[in-house]
């Protein structure tokens, strides 16, 4: 019996919401298991029949049903069900039937009961109608507000201390051979305050007083010549800053400039565990994109540019390994974009003279969408002043876009593919021309056109008149509003890239060769995902770019039904951020990174919230047919 309990713990233990509990209660879970079994076309539940216990699939299928009779689920192994009924005390409202022979452990109500009121995320989980995706993506944003890094992270030893009774030679001899430049100092703890002291590994009572530095040595006692025999409680300042090992980085860094000091003792409650130096911090930030984005304008060739690739890998690695959500690192990653293509404009700009007439360079694709991943191809174009005359000023902005790409592709922006970049012809022309292509893709939209809409229907403004970009946005979001025939068209180009899940509780999978067996998220996941969420922009005149934030003006015009913008928020997050995380471990792993993901390779909790998040795209597929219907159907 006892090896049939730790089966039923260790399976329950792997998937949400019983994979954060405790020991103990995952021992009284499995200790009150009542195991059941249904044949393929059994009913389990029948509506407003009673509800006991919570049901938990540990194998096979079922499917969910509404009042009506139409499916309104399916569930398999790991899924729970039940638990709205458990929580209001209410028979079945939708009946459920096994559709496999399906082994069910029902959790009975008193337990249910006692989960919910021990654990919060239990409850929350189950409160929340068992949806894995929301419940993972909410509790990530919870615990990374502000991303505060604890300043523990940058101790690298142990602190080097001394009693301050000792000798001023003594301390010195110390610190040479530990190769520091200061020492902590301490007094014994017997008679002092308990709750300043603390005890060593022997048990014995320190008190913490003060700290000595080798400028310490040099100003007052070898300047002053002072002998090496001082004590060390004579020279001591006899006060000492510090701050708790789960302080952030960045309150440390303030500590330090607001108190002017260059060394900061750590402290684990009131025991010393490390000495932290600004050179620490300025080396930790050195990874940081703050940081990068400086040092990009301080670069003077695309050959240095071209350097900081490692530099911005780091800076990607350390975002994810914090975590931090897909939202902060798609926006730093394109602030690190634009800042290169900013730089390479201006070196170019340096050798090849003022432009002849005003321009702006426009980018399109993730790094206008605010979202840019760490593997990406380069998308831009050039808006020019209508006064442009192609014999006179062409050469100039040829060039220009040529050494600006190059160096993009130098820096690891490979060259897009398609084409879409200022070097070719087609997208480096006047905004005159520039508002006769979009005026003539919202009017006319065959495939073509409607490919152009996909790529150049995000944009944005990088360098130069940013007037010209904004005009174009403004021309957008009025006219495609303002063309149902338009809406629709883009709306059913955007089914053309499904998700990649099979008739039930399947993924179907890539078979590339150099990716077999995956899923590319991307081209699977975020790109539609993105496809859907511009129509629906597209459709209450937003001018925003960014996929959230056009879910939130989305929100705002109430052009989805309650709730729905939510979902699409949860799976963009969940989908993006796992993409990066993937990524991340390919960069740790010495390998090029990709958007391949293989399913077998995460974790049985993240496959499930894949599968929900794919749903959620495919029902959101689903709907746009019966929102923006073709004219005359």
């Amino acid at each position: 019996m006892e090896a049939e309990i730790r089966e039923i713990r260790d399976h329950i233990g792997r998937h949400p919401p019983f994979d954060g509990l405790s020991d103990d209660l995952l021992d009284e879970v499995a200790g009150a298991v009542e195991i059941a079994y249904f044949k393929a076309g059994t009913n389990i539940s029948e509506r407003d029949g009673p509800v006991q216990a919570l049901s938990y699939i540990r194998s096979g299928a079922v499917e969910v049903y509404l009042h009506n009779g139409k499916l309104y689920n399916r569930l398999g192994e790991g899924d729970i069900f039940g638990q709205l009924d458990l929580l209001r005390n209410r028979p079945v409202r939708f009946p459920v039937q096994a559709i496999e022979d399906t082994l069910i452990y029902l959790i009975p109500k008193p337990v249910f009961d006692r989960l919910c009121a021990a654990d919060d995320d239990f409850a929350d989980f189950v409160e929340l109608s068992g949806s894995r995706l929301k419940s993972t993506v909410e509790q990530s944003q919870r615990n990374n507000d502000m991303m505060a890094t604890p300043v523990r992270r940058l101790i690298s030893r142990l602190p080097v201390m001394i009693e301050e009774s000792a000798t001023v030679q003594e301390a010195a001899r110390l610190m040479t051979e530990n190769d520091v430049s200061s020492v902590l100092l301490l007094k014994s703890g017997n008679g002092e305050d308990s709750a300043r002291t603390f005890a060593d590994a022997e048990g014995r009572q320190w008190l913490l007083t003060g700290m000595i530095t080798d400028k310490d040595l040099r100003q007052r006692i070898v300047a002053e010549g002072a002998s090496t025999q001082t004590p060390l409680s004579s020279i001591s300042h006899g006060w000492l800053i510090s701050i708790q090992s789960n302080e952030s980085v960045n309150e440390a860094m303030l500590t330090m400039l607001r108190n002017n000091i260059q060394r900061l003792p750590i402290l684990h409650r009131r025991r010393p565990v490390g000495v932290v130096y600004l050179s620490d911090i300025v080396r930790y930030e050195t990874n940081n994109s703050v940081y990068l984005v400086n040092n990009i304008f301080s670069r003077t060739s695309v050959k240095a540019l071209s350097r900081l690739t490692p530099e911005v890998r780091a800076s990607f690695v350390r975002l994810v390994d914090e975590g931090a959500t897909s939202r902060m690192i798609g926006g730093a990653m394109s602030s690190v974009g634009r800042s290169l293509m900013r730089r390479l404009v201006e070196l170019a700009e340096a050798d090849l003279g003022p432009p002849p007439v005003p321009y702006c360079f426009m980018v399109h694709g993730s790094l206008a969408r605010n979202d840019q991943s760490i593997t990406t191809d380069q998308d831009n174009a050039m808006v020019l002043h209508d006064t442009f005359d192609p014999k006179r000023h062409d050469d100039y902005f040829w060039e220009l876009a040529r050494r600006v790409s190059d160096g993009l592709n130098a820096c690891g922006y490979p060259y897009c593919k398609g084409g879409v970049m200022a070097t070719n012809a087609h997208w480096r022309q006047p905004l005159a021309r520039w508002k006769r292509y979009f005026s003539d893709w919202i009017a006319k939209p065959d495939p073509q056109r409607l490919l152009h809409s996909c790529i150049f229907f995000d944009l944005d403004a990088v360098h130069g008149e940013a007037r010209f970009v904004e005009e174009l946005q403004d021309l957008i979001a009025a006219q495609a509003k303002a063309s149902p025939r338009f809406l629709a068209a883009l709306a059913r180009n955007a089914l053309g890239r499904t998700p990649p899940l099979g008739f039930f509780r399947t993924f179907v999978l890539e078979q590339d060769g150099r990716h077999n067996n995956s899923i590319n998220i991307k081209r699977r996941g975020i790109a539609p995902l993105n496809d859907v969420i511009r129509v629906h922009a597209l459709g209450v005149g937003s001018r925003a770019q960014n996929g959230f934030a056009r879910l939130d003006e989305i929100t705002g015009a109430g052009a989805l039904p309650a709730g729905q913008t939510d979902k699409l928020s949860y799976a963009l997050e969940f989908l993006s951020i796992v993409r990066m995380r993937h990524q991340a471990q390919e960069i740790k792993d010495d390998h090029e990174p990709h958007n391949a993901i293989q399913p077998e390779q995460v974790s049985a909790s993240e496959r499930h919230n894949l599968k929900e998040a794919f749903q959620i795209l495919s029902n959101a597929q689903s709907f746009l047919r019966f929102r923006y219907p073709s004219p005359g159907r």
